[in-house]
Order: structure tokens, then C-alpha cells, then sequence
């Protein structure tokens, strides 16, 4: 990824976005972007791994603020058409023509690099205003670039998450040739220096009252060439892998939850450090329990006789059963609480399962039991309803 590729390419458009969306309005178009044209889902569909490409770029620039106003502020200044093939200075109808490949070195393999694999906006001003790009300053060879974080997605069992559990996690990603150990060369054979930058990796040329530095675009900006190329990668150093981690999910993961693996993600380029693995998770809804915070909840029926005269309630949880007092006069919707058979938190103390008690009315009866029913209405004295006859006497 290139700056100019910063200024050619709409990453708003390529997410399907406007450039007012939000962080999360970007990162759920991605999402649903990603899980559509990965390779994945569409073995042998090279536009499908294309569109996976093209997305996973615009990603990693809109995703992060800081890379996302640089491109914002970038795109700004030159995306006008200002500085392209045939454009005209204000109030000078024969501006001189002015190519941005000019300021970038043509193609996107031969581009600056961006923060994101090396400078960026910032860098391309200190470039050409700067003392680093004038005339007779040693050219800087691209040095290390950290890999691309990497981003999937787990689901795990309601239990599992509660009580944490290590998941194997297959991933297919780029990864470095094991046949010429990420230099490209065929195996007994070594790059060269590149014979145009001399192992720079950049070179400088003059434009005017300007001294540019730009990457080589003999060899890419790398410094070396590769004259008889690894059968395995074809020269590029890296393939795509299969790999397996075995994560561990700590207890009391929640559903939502973005674990961060420092280094699992894409291997850095010329030595650089590797990116990172975000994990996303989803928890399957239990059929039973269920999640507030650190309390798990759970509703329990309970019949109108034990409400009225009270019970002692056996009820399940996730490590046993519990035994719970219900009092007599017990309303529906009323919680009891079971301390310490919640999820299990960081400090190693548990929080509790809340558990609802739903009062069942049942729908027929039989005439012995509406007798007794009847029988017992006449002994009981009937709900306090005085507020609400006086307000239906105002109205009626």
C-alpha cells in the first residue's frame, strides 16, 4: 500500500460507506464485506479473493484513526486533481503538467509506503521539503515494516465462555516461504543488490528546484533483485499458510468481547515485527441461563399454591444444584439471589445467579379445585383497588 495508492483509491467507496461514518458503521461494513468475499466462502473465485484484498486495504486505513485523518488529509490536498497529468496552477493557463506518480514513483509496488508498511503523509513533506530528500542526502532504504493485524471471528458454547476454555483456531494467512525463508531467491541462490539503487532501496533525481527520493522501481524499494525465483513463492518470499493457535478464552469472556493476540497476526516485512490477531466472539445463548454483567439469571415457575404458602425450591446451576427459600406471599417476578454461582471474575470472586420466580396461573381447573378456589377468595380479603375506583368514578 502505497501514498499513492492513498490518494487513487475511495476507501469510503470500497466499504460502502460515506466518509462521515462512524468507527462502528466502518468496521460493520467491513465485517459483513469480509465475511462475503472471503476465500473461505469462494474457493477458486479470484474476483471474490480480489474483492477480499480491496476491502481488507480500505480496512486498515479507515480502521485506525490516526491512518484514517492522514488519508482524510491527504486525499484533501491532492484529490482535487490538482496535481495530476494536465492540471493547471490557479490564474495560469499554462501551468506545467505535473504527475503525481511523480511524487510517488509511478506504480503502487514502487510507491512510498505509508504508515502502515513505512512513512505516510507526514513522511512524503520531510521528503521533498525537507533536508532528507535534497540534493547530494544519502537515499534511506525502506527499513522493516510491521505486519498487517489480522482480524476473525469464534463462537463459543454459553458454558465454555463462562467458565473459559482454550479453542485450536485454524487460520489461513500470509505467512513466509518455508523453501527460501522469505527472501524469494530459488534455494542455493541468493539476491543481489539491486544494480540501479545499489542496495539503497531508493534513489534521488532532480525535478526542477526539487531533489526527490523515491523507492527504487527497479527493485520495489527492497534493495536487492532476485534473478532465479523460489519455485514455491515465485519470488514474492511469502505464501499463504495454514496455521492452528490454541487460544485460551479467559472465564467470564462476554459475547462482543475483542481478544487481542500481540504478534499472531501477518509477518512484518524485511525483519519487521508481525501484526497482531483480534479475536471476536460469540456466545451461543444457553437454553437455560442467561447473562447480566457477571450475573447469570434463570426463571423458574413456581405454582400459585407455593407462592401463597412458600417453598423450598431446588434449582439447577452451572456447577450443581442450590436449594432456595421462597417465602410465603411470594409475587411473581420476585428475584432471589444464589451468591457465588455466577460467572467467576479477575479477582477470583463469583458473582451471583439471579433467579426469577414466575408465578403460573393455570388455565382450566378442575370443579374440585374451583370450589376451593371459590372458598377461598370469600375468605381472603380482596386487593386493595381504592385509587383505581376512585379515578374510574372521575372518568365514568
Amino acid at each position: 500500500m502505497s501514498s499513492k495508492d492513498w490518494i487513487e483509491k475511495d476507501y469510503y467507496a470500497a466499504l460502502g460507506v460515506q466518509k462521515s461514518a462512524s468507527s462502528d458503521e466502518i468496521k460493520k461494513a467491513y465485517r459483513k464485506l469480509a465475511r462475503e468475499s472471503h476465500p473461505d466462502h469462494n474457493p477458486g473465485d479470484p474476483k471474490a479473493e480480489e474483492r477480499f484484498k480491496t476491502v481488507s486495504e480500505a480496512y486498515a486505513v479507515l480502521g485506525d484513526e490516526a491512518k484514517r485523518r492522514e488519508y482524510d488529509e491527504m486525499r484533501s490536498l491532492f484529490g482535487s486533481g490538482a496535481f495530476r497529468r494536465g492540471a493547471r496552477g490557479a490564474g495560469q493557463p499554462g501551468g506545467v503538467p505535473f504527475d503525481v506518480s511523480d511524487l510517488f514513483g509511478g506504480g503502487a509496488a514502487g510507491g512510498a509506503d505509508t504508515r502502515f508498511g513505512g512513512g505516510g503523509f507526514t513522511d512524503l513533506f520531510s521528503s521533498i521539503f525537507s533536508g532528507g530528500g535534497g540534493a547530494g542526502a544519502p537515499a534511506r532504504p525502506r527499513g522493516p515494516a510491521r505486519g498487517r493485524d489480522v482480524e476473525t471471528e469464534v463462537a463459543l458454547d454459553f458454558d465454555d465462555a463462562v467458565r473459559g476454555v482454550t479453542v485450536p483456531l485454524t487460520l489461513r494467512a500470509p505467512g513466509v516461504c518455508d523453501t527460501c525463508h522469505g527472501d524469494g531467491a530459488k534455494p542455493g541462490t541468493r539476491p543481489t543488490a539491486c544494480p540501479v539503487c545499489h542496495g539503497a532501496g531508493v534513489t534521488t533525481r532532480n525535478q526542477g528546484s526539487f531533489s526527490f527520493s523515491e523507492p527504487c522501481r527497479t527493485c520495489q524499494g527492497v534493495g536487492t533483485v532476485v534473478e532465479e525465483k523460489c519455485p514455491e513463492c515465485q519470488g514474492t518470499g511469502g505464501v499463504t499458510k495454514t496455521r492452528t493457535l490454541n487460544v485460551r478464552f479467559p472465564a467470564g469472556v462476554a459475547d462482543g468481547q475483542r481478544i487481542r493476540l500481540a504478534g499472531r497476526g501477518e509477518p512484518g516485512e524485511r525483519g519487521g515485527p508481525a501484526g497482531d490477531l483480534f479475536v471476536q466472539v460469540k456466545v451461543r445463548p444457553d437454553e437455560l441461563f442467561g447473562r447480566t454483567g457477571d450475573d447469570l439469571t434463570l426463571t423458574v415457575p413456581i405454582t400459585f399454591a407455593e407462592a401463597v404458602l412458600g417453598t423450598d425450591l431446588r434449582v439447577p446451576t452451572l456447577d450443581g444444584a442450590v436449594t432456595l427459600r421462597v417465602p410465603p406471599g411470594t409475587p411473581s417476578g420476585r428475584v432471589l439471589r444464589a451468591r457465588g454461582k455466577g460467572v467467576v471474575r479477575r479477582d477470583g470472586r463469583a458473582a451471583d445467579l439471579l433467579v426469577t420466580l414466575d408465578v403460573v396461573v393455570p388455565a382450566v381447573v378442575s370443579d374440585e379445585a374451583r370450589a376451593t378456589l371459590e372458598s377461598f377468595a370469600e375468605q381472603t380479603p380482596p386487593a386493595a383497588r381504592e385509587h383505581l375506583d376512585a379515578r374510574v368514578r372521575r372518568v365514568g
